[in-house]
C-alpha cells in the first residue's frame, strides 16, 4: 500500500509572535499522538545561501534589496528535493516562515510590489495549511529580544503585518488566524486542532504547487 503522505503546515506572522515556541509544541504533540513530524525552518542558515542572509539579518554585511529577496527564495528552493522527500515519507513538516514572510517583508519596503515579489516562489510546495499567528507589533516589540535583528522594528514590523493581510486574501491558499496574544497553551490548542484536520485531509490529496 503506497505512504500516505505528510502535510505541509506552515507559521507566519509578525517576529516575536511565538511561531518558534508553537511549531515545537506542535511537532512535539504530533509524535506523542504517533504522528511522524519534523521542523523545518526559512531562512536554514545552515546552507551556504543561509549564512549569507544570518550575516545579513544580523548586520554583519549589506546586500542590495533585491538580492536578498532573491536569495531568500533560493534558500526555500534548495531544499525542496528534501521537503519532498520527506511528505512523500509520510512526515508532517511543521515549517515556521515560508514564501510567505519572504514577500511580505520584501513588499513592505519602499519600491517594491507583490507581484514582484511573489514570482520567484511560484512553483514551491503548496501548504496544505497556514496559520497566521496574529499580534500587534505594539505588542510584539514588548517580547524579549526585540530589535535585536535588521526587520526588527515596529513601524517596519506594522507594514510587513498589513501586507501579510493582502496575501490572505488569496483563496487558493488555506489561510488561518490565530490570536497569539492568548496564553501559549491557548494558542497551541488551536493550532493543534487546526493541524490535524489538515493532515486528515493531506493523505488522500497530492500536494500541489504554490501560487499557480
Amino acid at each position: 500500500m503506497a505512504c500516505k503522505r505528510g502535510a505541509l503546515i506552515v507559521l507566519e506572522g509578525v517576529d516575536k509572535a511565538g511561531k518558534t515556541t508553537q511549531c515545537k509544541r506542535l511537532v512535539d504533540a504530533l509524535l506523542a499522538g504517533g504522528r511522524p513530524a519534523e521542523i523545518m525552518r526559512f531562512p536554514d542558515r545552515t546552507t551556504t545561501i543561509g549564512k549569507m542572509i544570518s550575516a545579513y539579518l544580523e548586520r554583519k554585511s549589506d546586500l542590495e534589496d533585491h538580492a536578498v529577496h532573491l536569495l531568500f527564495s533560493a534558500n526555500r528552493w534548495e531544499l525542496v528535493p528534501l521537503m519532498k522527500e520527506k511528505l512523500e515519507q509520510g512526515i508532517t513538516l511543521v515549517v515556521d516562515r515560508y514564501a510567505f514572510s519572504g514577500v511580505a517583508f520584501t513588499s513592505a519596503k519602499p519600491g517594491f510590489c507583490l507581484d514582484w515579489c511573489m514570482k520567484p516562489d511560484v512553483g514551491l510546495p503548496k501548504p496544505d495549511l497556514v496559520m497566521f499567528l496574529q499580534l500587534s507589533p505594539a505588542d510584539a516589540a514588548l517580547r524579549g529580544q526585540f530589535g535585536d535583528e535588521r526587520y526588527e522594528t515596529k513601524v517596519f514590523q506594522k507594514a510587513v503585518q498589513q501586507k501579510f493581510e493582502h496575501l490572505m486574501m488569496d483563496r487558493s491558499v488555506n489561510w488561518q488566524v490565530i490570536d497569539a496574544s492568548q496564553n501559549i497553551e491557548d494558542v497551541h490548542n488551536n493550532i493543534t486542532t487546526h493541524s490535524l484536520n489538515a493532515i486528515n485531509v493531506a493523505q488522500n490529496r497530492p500536494l500541489g504547487e504554490l501560487w499557480k
